[in-house]
């Protein structure tokens, strides 16, 4: 597949699976959105193995096997070795060399992947940070070279070091967003992102999250991690503003977007068990209409 190929079938991607991101992504300028795009492609086709794709899981032996290649196949591309034809190697390859991305960064991801296929459940907040920081944190600062480059001229070391830490917490913030807005999409997959001590807390079990609505406790245990999520975005606040303002709209968006996925699950009462929330295309659209009409 050639390299122009292998972008749009990451946009393609990106746009039939990641709605916020993807709206988010449209304010950047084209020569960024596609590296986006091929960040966004090789994190999807990876989730795709583990959990499966259009909602149909795998069997975990096919999927530990599926994932074992992919991953060996990636990882001796990266080495500079034959890696057989993929329609996402080609554009992943080139944003990982065009931007330096650290190849550490896609290990750690391809872990917490793993993690996935033999982990149900986490003990408490340090538990699932240590999941978190592959699934979530590493995602901030693979993105962090695309959005703070200029096309012209190094990035600073220095500021690419103070935006690392806001560029984990945004990640640790959508991250922690899915896991409170998937409850029951998780369950049915077998897993329970949610700490165990959390539940404890709020004296939660399993077959709570199994209801077809949620009680007053799930309510309970839902609000303290709205709250804990919402630490993370406001600890990656001052990371948005040492963007250049070709990347600071883009994330302005997708933390207001996605951050707004909060609001509707308190909306409805904190109850993720009836229902999935949804930000209405609506008022995603009026939140870029907005950043559009805001000094960058």
């Amino acid at each position: 597949m050639s390299l122009h190929a292998s972008y749009e079938y990451c946009r393609a991607l990106h746009r039939a699976h990641g709605r916020s991101y993807y709206l988010a992504a449209r304010l950047l300028p084209a020569w960024k959105r596609r590296h986006v795009h091929a960040l966004y492609g090789f994190t999807r086709h990876t989730d795709d193995i583990v959990d499966g794709a259009g909602g149909s899981p795998p069997a975990a032996g096919e999927a530990a096997g599926r994932l074992a290649t992919w991953a060996g196949r990636f990882e001796a591309a990266l080495r500079g070795e034959p890696a057989g034809p993929d329609p996402i190697l080609p554009a992943v390859l080139h944003t990982i060399a065009t931007f330096g991305l650290d190849h550490a960064d896609f290990h750690a991801f391809l872990r917490s992947m793993r993690m996935d296929l033999t982990v149900t459940g986490y003990r408490d907040y340090a538990d699932l940070r240590d999941y978190m920081e592959g699934s979530a944190a590493v995602i901030g600062t693979m993105m962090l070279p695309i959005l703070l480059s200029d096309g012209r001229h190094p990035i600073p070391a220095g500021r690419l070091a103070a935006a690392r830490e806001p560029a984990r917490q945004l990640g640790l913030g959508f991250q922690l967003t899915n896991f409170v807005r998937d409850v029951a999409e998780d369950l049915r997959l077998g897993r329970v992102y949610l700490p165990q001590a959390d539940l404890d807390l709020f004296g939660v079990t399993r077959a709570d999250l199994a209801a077809a609505s949620a009680g007053p406790a799930v309510r309970r245990l839902v609000a303290f991690e709205i709250g804990r999520a919402r630490d993370h975005y406001r600890a990656a606040d001052p990371g948005i503003a040492m963007l250049p303002p070709v990347s600071r709209r883009c994330i302005r968006v997708a933390a207001a977007v996605y951050g707004g996925i909060l609001s509707e699950i308190e909306h409805a009462g904190c109850d993720v068990l009836a229902r999935r929330a949804v930000v209405p295309r609506r008022r995603r659209l009026a939140t870029v209409a907005r950043e559009l009409g805001r000094a960058a």
